[in-house]
């Protein structure tokens, strides 16, 4: 067999079995192989950022990597943004990136590049496959890197004739560590501060936020009167009825502060000390106060759940019944705001949905008018790449097996994937987006006046994205996706409700 026939067997004898691809002339031959090998769902993505953005929406939502097919040093360049979101919320991906044959590099072809160089960034392991033979072992080698906790991206380059010669081996998949587990010295100190000290604050952070962990970090804050609270963006939160009524740091540095003044000691659970997304003149880079401890119980790799367990049991802490957060809120009317929204959604989304959220400064206040929704799944965008919703809707559409995305979308940042919507019209996927019209980039106006400065008529035309008005009912229609537009919270429900009985993707023009 050639070395694509191996790397397309070994992939899927490692579990791996979905491929987002945006293929060219350089991996025709994978391609190819892909024909031939039965059992790789591929996906096809008409930008790379749509491809990389769906194979980290796909590990946040199946716990196993997909793997990427990207063309040459370009198209690798293309997804980077994707890939940059996909690392910082540690997410297991497996990147394919075709390259120049061995043999004609040298001559600096066009699309010779350091695709290398550009992979390192974002990758915990980069490895260029020169000989068909070794194709099959590099492979299984990048999908342990990706199943390994809390999830890596690895980018294995694919020369050409590496993957058209003869030669090529499968590769057994190879053992995925476990998760580490947390230093005892590091609950035993955890335990004795809470014992001790007040104002306590748990930090949560990636696995920490799923509903085991939560089980076991609120029996210790409701045994030690802890507080908890989530990161400010987290790759997904388990939410809902059922779940803790979480809240998150806040976004903005002045309302940041303010939440985390109180506190004098804050025990990070997979979680990152809370710092501000950009440094402004005159306000602190750290949220917490000065002479605050900062203590780490799990990083980010080890196993926080088992951690949060026998933190409890150190503690002698009883099983704690969930609170209540009330009723299901009704399916709110008239005029349009943040809350209603939230609160609409609460309402009507279907049992277990999965929101993606990129709704940038409009849903900075949705989590509190959603803890009474039904069980779901919450997606955030970890690194700060705009355009990360409509592609990673994709991902967790497919990797959900089925359950309804709702996005949460703001057209500026929509406006970077929108092929996306291509995409879930073309394999039928249950994605409702809400798209978020405000025809401006408002969060980059609040920037603006962040750094001391009143935006004037220059500024403003280059935030405006108003001149002229983007037609998303037309433009999603254009790609294959039913479209509406909405002005009221009743306009909004009637055609969420409508969305909800479809089987395949819509989109929800909401006119703010």
């Amino acid at each position: 067999m050639n070395g694509a026939e191996s790397l397309v067997r070994t992939l899927l004898g490692a579990g791996v079995d979905v491929c987002f691809a945006n293929p060219g002339t350089s991996e025709m031959h994978f391609v190819a192989a892909l024909d031939r090998v039965p059992g790789m769902r591929c996906v096809l993505g008409l930008q790379e950022n749509i491809v990389t953005g769906a194979a980290d929406g796909y590990w946040r939502l199946a716990e196993k990597p997909a793997c990427t097919l990207l063309h040459c040093g370009p198209g690798l360049a293309n997804g980077l943004a994707g890939l940059h979101d996909a690392r910082r919320a540690r997410s297991g991906i497996v990147n394919i990136v075709g390259d120049q044959a061995t043999y004609h590099r040298p001559f600096d072809a066009p699309l010779t590049a350091d695709t290398e160089g550009w992979a390192r960034g974002a990758s915990a392991w980069v490895r260029t496959s020169t000989r068909a033979e070794d194709v099959g072992a590099d492979a299984a080698v990048a999908v342990q890197v990706a199943r390994t906790s809390p999830g890596q991206v690895a980018t294995l380059v694919l020369p050409s004739d590496s993957s058209w010669n003869e030669g090529g081996a499968v590769a057994a998949p190879l053992p995925v560590p476990a998760a580490p587990q947390a230093d005892p010295h590091a609950i035993r100190t955890a335990a004795r501060l809470l014992r001790e000290k007040r104002n306590v604050l748990l930090l949560l952070g990636g696995h920490a936020l799923r509903e085991g962990a939560q089980i076991q970090a609120h029996r210790v804050a409701a045994a030690t009167g802890a507080a908890l609270l989530a990161e400010g963006s987290n790759g997904r939160i388990q939410r809902g009825r059922g779940r803790l009524m979480l809240d998150r740091v806040p976004y903005v540095n002045e309302q940041a502060v303010k939440a985390l003044e109180s506190y004098e000691h804050i025990v990070l659970v997979n979680a990152k000390e809370p710092i501000g997304f950009f440094g402004y003149p005159g306000r602190p880079s750290r949220f917490w106060q000065p002479g605050a401890g900062i203590h780490v119980l799990t990083r980010y790799e080890q196993d926080a759940e088992a951690a949060l367990r026998a933190l409890a049991e150190e503690l002698g802490a009883p099983q704690a019944a969930m609170p209540d957060p009330g009723p299901r809120p009704e399916a709110p009317r008239g005029a349009l705001s943040p809350e209603g929204l939230a609160r609409a959604v609460a309402a009507l989304m279907p049992e277990d949905s999965i929101i993606v959220d990129e709704s940038v400064t409009y849903g900075r206040g949705f989590f509190p008018e959603t803890h009474a929704a039904p069980a779901h799944d919450w997606l955030q965008n970890c690194g700060g790449a705009i355009g990360y919703g409509p592609p990673v809707a994709v991902g967790a559409a497919i990797g959900g097996g089925g359950r309804r995305v709702i996005a949460l979308q703001a057209d500026g940042s929509a406006m970077y994937t929108p092929q996306a919507l291509w995409t879930q019209a073309r394999e039928r996927l249950p994605v409702t987006t809400v798209l978020l019209s405000n025809r401006k980039y408002q969060i980059l106006i609040g920037e603006y006046r962040n750094v001391g400065a009143n935006p004037g008529r220059t500024a403003m035309d280059m935030l405006d994205l108003g001149n002229p008005d983007i037609g998303w009912v037309q433009l999603a229609n254009s790609m294959g996706v039913e479209a509406a537009q909405a002005s009221t919270l009743e306009g909004l429900g009637d055609l969420m409700a409508q969305s909800f009985s479809r089987p395949g993707p819509f989109l929800i023009e909401l006119l703010i």
